[in-house]
């Protein structure tokens, strides 16, 4: 990061290569649409460059860069509403071929709609602490330091979430 914020555009690149894959699955975790995901993924590094003079140094590289990738994928989706989610992408159209297949993927992303739905349910914190870990793959050490709240409040945070998701998913089913 030193190396970055000196301006080295190689070194820019290795953080890139390390981290867009995880910033991707944020952003995509909040967008649901892959063009708005890839957008925000282009945005969070956009940022990281303009103010990486800003970067302080405390703690790790990961969670601030998957910080910045959640809210820049926050700041599109609300620009751009949450409609395109619901749109089939053009891959799914694509790979059709069989009635079992398609009964298959019906049932995949039906139950991935009921996840993100059950996600989307829950309150902003708990959300955010669930979406470090599993889409961020964020220990809770490093999602604590991300957030700056204890490590203990970050383990609450995700333990409650997913029961409530447990619940609410339990209901669907």
């Amino acid at each position: 990061m030193k190396l970055v914020k000196d301006g080295n555009v190689a070194a820019f690149g290795v953080l890139y290569d390390r981290y867009s894959a995880r910033a991707l699955r944020v952003a995509l975790a909040v967008c649901r649409d892959e063009g708005r995901a890839e957008e925000a993924l282009q945005e969070t590094f956009f940022s990281i460059w303009n103010s990486r003079g800003a970067y302080d140094g405390r703690g790790t590289v990961a969670p601030w860069v998957l910080r910045v990738a959640r809210n820049r994928a926050v700041d599109i989706a609300r620009r751009n509403g949450r409609h395109a989610g619901h749109r089939a992408g053009a891959e799914i159209l694509e790979t059709l071929s069989c009635p079992a297949e398609v009964c298959e993927q019906v049932l995949a992303k039906a139950r991935g709609r009921d996840l993100l739905c059950a996600l989307d349910h829950l309150p902003e914190h708990q959300r955010e602490a669930i979406v470090l870990a599993f889409y961020g793959q964020l220990t809770h050490v490093q999602i604590a330091e991300c957030l700056d709240i204890p490590l203990g409040t970050v383990k609450g945070r995700i333990r409650l979430g997913l029961n409530q998701m447990r619940l609410a998913l339990h209901d669907i089913v």
